[in-house]
């Protein structure tokens, strides 16, 4: 097993509100912002949407059960291993639910609901690639989106 490639697997959860806006979270140990999830414990046996739900749980304290799979991204390594990304539909949030939102201060500064033009600027990269390809199988109805680097294949 020592001479096996190492893969890290990291799974989110996609939020919207009622307007369609997304929820974003942003992280106090890097610069940007990011979707409630994290990295998966598989060492501990745990699945990716296991993964999606504790992460969600420990850094907005909502447990939402995750709910179809929209994106799976291969994020290649450059400073640490390839990365396979999960993306999962966490649905529309109410202003319930929005309100009951508490975030982790260990991790966490803030969090906002940011329209889908505004993604770009808040989710740079392969990150907000990846959530415009998940918007775009959520509001077409198709199955999950297979990406590379936050690229279609």
């Amino acid at each position: 097993m020592a001479g096996l490639p190492r893969v890290l697997a990291g799974a989110a959860m996609l939020f919207r509100d009622g307007r369609g806006r997304v929820l974003v979270v942003e992280p106090n140990y890097r610069e940007g912002w990011a979707l409630p999830g994290g990295t998966v414990e598989s060492d501990a046996g745990e699945t990716p949407s296991e993964g999606a739900r504790r992460e969600t749980l420990e850094e907005i304290g909502l447990d939402i059960e995750p709910g179809r799979l929209l994106a799976v991204d291969w994020v290649p390594g450059t400073a640490r291993p390839p990365l396979v990304a999960y993306l999962y539909d966490g649905g529309v949030l109410d202003e319930e639910r929005l309100a009951a939102i508490v975030l982790q201060e260990e991790e966490l500064l803030s969090w906002r609901l940011v329209e889908r033009a505004d993604l770009p600027a808040h989710l740079p990269g392969s990150l907000g690639s990846r959530v415009l390809a998940a918007l775009d199988a959520l509001g077409s109805g198709t199955g999950t989106v297979e990406l590379e680097n936050g690229h279609r294949r």
